[in-house]
């Protein structure tokens, strides 16, 4: 009876409330099966993709939660390639210093195997100019277009570490002195000699383009002898969607005179900035999340060109900047989103 008189033992008390685990690491964002089904309309010879990788700003386009710039540098290309959009990018840090076949292979182990790299050659091969540190031409640089250095320092390099995922390895000339662009076809020469010096590309979608920031390149007098460059050697032309440059449509009678081929294209500044407009449109754009300046033509003219060319089954590479319109990620789907209304 004295239990029923006072109860029974009490009860047990609840098991601790579990603290949820705190992910670690860069980890994907939250991807729609919308965004799978507009990847799966792609042709299969596309790889669109952004310059670069490390921009905190893309947090809930491309990985989820907050990351530093370095961290993302170091650890958000795994995450990255495993967007449904991007299958490829631009490595840009290669223009600043060459890199190693071992860098070069670092990125490779971080990426699966549909993938295929946009490289810049350094400038230490493109740059007629020896510069300072604010960026102003100092002297001539013995180096400029030397064919040693551009295979050594950059093309076998890149094919040792990037192997079958090598894409477009880019020699984006910077802007030449008026004493070299009134010598253009001096120049064009040198650049002939430098392009049929290169190793052959071996991996199956490897091509050699070359990207100029000047536009005498696509004068009347000049393009033909252009033209046979890049086709005697087996190069590209890189569409350079840059404030420097002609509008898109005013490139494609370059591409036309190197049919059949594949196609490279770098959509880097976007012409409201002007030709000096890097900074400013840093400043405006940052922290890259959103469209500031859309290019509803670019676009249309850009997915029409690439359907004809994939459609024919050559291979296209489009890489963008935040800089072209404020946020790469952003006119990547955009772009596709043109490329899938062609399909239809």
């Amino acid at each position: 009876m004295q239990d029923d008189l006072f109860g029974g033992p009490p009860p047990p008390p609840p098991p601790p409330e579990k603290t949820p685990e705190r992910r670690t690491g860069v980890h994907p964002a939250a991807w729609g099966d919308d965004l799978r089904a507009l990847a799966a309309r792609l042709p299969p010879l596309l790889r669109l993709g952004t310059s670069s990788w490390s921009y905190p700003g893309w947090q809930g386009l491309v990985w989820e939660g907050a990351h530093s710039e370095q961290t993302l540098a170091k650890k958000g290309l795994c995450v990255y390639a495993q967007h449904p959009l991007f299958r490829t990018v631009s490595i840009d840090r290669s223009f600043y210093r060459p890199l190693t076949a071992s860098d070069y292979a670092r990125y490779a182990a971080q990426v699966p195997g549909h993938f295929r790299f946009v490289v810049k050659a350094p400038s230490l091969v493109t740059d007629a100019l020896v510069r300072s540190e604010d960026g102003r031409g100092r002297e001539p640089n013995p180096a400029f277009l030397n064919p040693q250095l551009a295979a050594q320092e950059f093309v076998l390099p890149a094919l040792e570490g990037l192997d079958a995922l090598t894409g477009a390895l880019v020699f984006q000339l910077s802007p030449l002195p008026w004493t070299m662009l009134d010598r253009l076809p001096q120049v064009l020469e040198r650049l002939r000699a430098m392009l049929q010096a290169q190793p052959p590309l071996n991996p199956p979608d490897a091509v050699l383009a070359v990207e100029v920031r000047d536009p005498e390149w696509l004068a009347p007098e000049h393009l033909p002898h252009f033209a046979d460059v890049l086709k005697s050697t087996g190069a590209t032309y890189c569409l350079g969607m840059h404030a420097r440059m002609p509008p898109l449509a005013d490139q494609l009678p370059l591409l036309r005179m190197l049919w059949p081929g594949p196609l490279v294209c770098r959509w880097n500044l976007h012409p409201v900035h002007g030709p000096h407009g890097y900074e400013d449109a840093q400043k405006l754009y940052a922290p890259y999340d959103r469209i500031h300046h859309p290019a509803p033509d670019e676009h249309a003219l850009l997915a029409r060109t690439l359907a004809g060319i994939c459609g024919r089954g050559q291979n296209a590479f489009v890489t963008t900047s935040n800089h072209a319109e404020g946020c790469a990620p952003l006119t990547i789907h955009t772009l596709a989103e043109h490329m899938a209304q062609l399909s239809k």
